[in-house]
């Protein structure tokens, strides 16, 4: 995201105004990087519980991964969103900024599926992954439904939960996996 800022405005000072400047795309790509690294923040806290974390993860394609976290409790793909002093709602299916429905939840199940065919192909066995996404400074958080596709949660809370589920992978498993998703050939094929 800051190779994406400084090809928009190479100039440091100008760049500096336009973080600033309302409806800037200077300052969206800023807004999803602060929401990128609060949730590294946060992840990199799982670090010495089994726990195993990667941040941008570049697909050939340009893409990134956001973040992936390896762990007992399993595998999750996990994209930021910042939606600063805005109200989110999430049902089962769809989820609202501010009364305003997003593709938030189907971009996230799809690569969560894209994650998990990749990393299956590479370890040879079947890696479920579970789409994850962390709301960033929302005013409002509201999620409905018992036990929803993707999960959704505050970024505060994204290291408890994720360590509170109960595993499924042994820490041979987990470390296989970790191994597989850090060598970047994984991504590029």
């Amino acid at each position: 995201m800051r190779r994406k800022i400084q090809e928009l405005q190479p100039n440091p000072v100008l760049r500096l105004i336009d973080r600033w400047r309302p409806g800037s795309e200077i300052r969206s790509w800023a807004d999803g990087l602060t929401g990128e690294r609060l949730t590294a923040r946060r992840l990199n806290r799982l670090r010495g519980r089994g726990w195993f974390t990667l941040h941008a993860i570049q697909w050939a394609s340009g893409a990134d991964i956001d973040h992936l976290a390896i762990g007992p409790a399993g595998v999750f793909s996990i994209n930021s969103k910042r939606h600063r002093g805005k109200a989110v709602w999430y049902g089962d299916t769809a989820m609202t900024v501010n009364g305003a429905s997003t593709r938030h939840i189907a971009v996230s199940q799809s690569e969560a599926r894209r994650v998990s065919r990749v990393l299956s192909q590479r370890c040879g066995v079947d890696v479920p992954v579970r789409p994850v996404i962390s709301v960033v400074h929302a005013a409002k958080l509201t999620v409905k439904g018992a036990n929803p596709p993707v999960l959704v949660l505050a970024v505060e809370h994204l290291d408890q939960v994720l360590s509170g589920l109960s595993p499924v992978l042994s820490p041979d498993q987990v470390a296989r996996i970790y191994s597989a998703a850090r060598d970047a050939e994984t991504w590029i094929g």
